[in-house]
């Protein structure tokens, strides 16, 4: 057998091999390697497919995109591109957006590519900061935009709508500025002289915004539901 190729996470990730694994690992790391996700390690030569494992005798568990033995079963499978498409949509929300939209003149697409980023439409998500609901509000947020119940959909949307409207005003239209304040706080952006700070976090969450955006405002014009 090749020898197993290693990278940055640790795990062993060369794909079309049975990987053995000791139980107790953690899965989604191991479905991470596998597939090339960048979220973990960097294998951008790795291609993604379905995961299959299997526990031999000796209590090795093996994982494999490639299952040549016949005691591997499906334990991951890759969602199809219709599914991942389905994800980035929000029915239950919808009408609610479109009102707070509407109401504070920000663009519908904008508002559910931030909750997208955000909570990935989880109202009842909760971050280690404390940020809450859809649009993840911090506590002072929350009670800056009159928010009474940040897990309650419709005042979560509100305050968050209210919350970017304030900061497109701010920053004159600027997106990336808006969503960097809206990710990192009004006074980093000011720290740095009304620039993006240099935050990894806030940069990722910038462009992850910003393709979400792209991808509802794409739906839009195939003529397909966007929420």
């Amino acid at each position: 057998m090749i020898a197993p190729r290693h990278c940055s996470c640790g795990f062993d990730c060369e794909i079309g091999l049975g990987i053995p694994m000791r139980d107790g690992r953690c899965r989604a790391w191991v479905v991470i390697c596998l597939t090339g996700t960048s979220l973990a390690c960097f294998c951008p030569d790795v291609s993604r497919a379905d995961i299959y494992r299997f526990v031999d005798e000796n209590g090795v568990t093996h994982i494999s995109n490639v299952p040549a033995d016949p005691r591997y079963r499906l334990w991951w499978k890759e969602a199809t591109p219709e599914e991942r498409k389905t994800a980035l949509r929000s029915p239950a929300y919808e009408s609610l957006i479109i009102d707070a939209a509407r109401k504070h003149r920000v663009e519908p697409n904008l508002v559910k590519a931030v909750i997208k980023a955000e909570s990935d439409f989880d109202h009842k998500a909760v971050s280690k900061k404390g940020a809450a609901g859809l649009m993840q509000l911090m506590p002072a947020t929350s009670y800056r935009f009159r928010v009474g119940n940040s897990f309650d959909p419709w005042s979560n949307i509100e305050g968050g709508v209210r919350y970017l409207r304030h900061l497109l005003d701010l920053f004159r239209g600027n997106l990336e500025l808006a969503l960097a304040a809206y990710n990192a706080g009004e006074g980093a952006v000011a720290r740095y002289n009304n620039t993006v700070p240099p935050y990894p976090e806030t940069r990722t969450y910038i462009r992850r915004v910003m393709r979400y955006l792209e991808r509802y405002r794409s739906d839009g014009k195939n003529g397909q539901s966007s929420d």
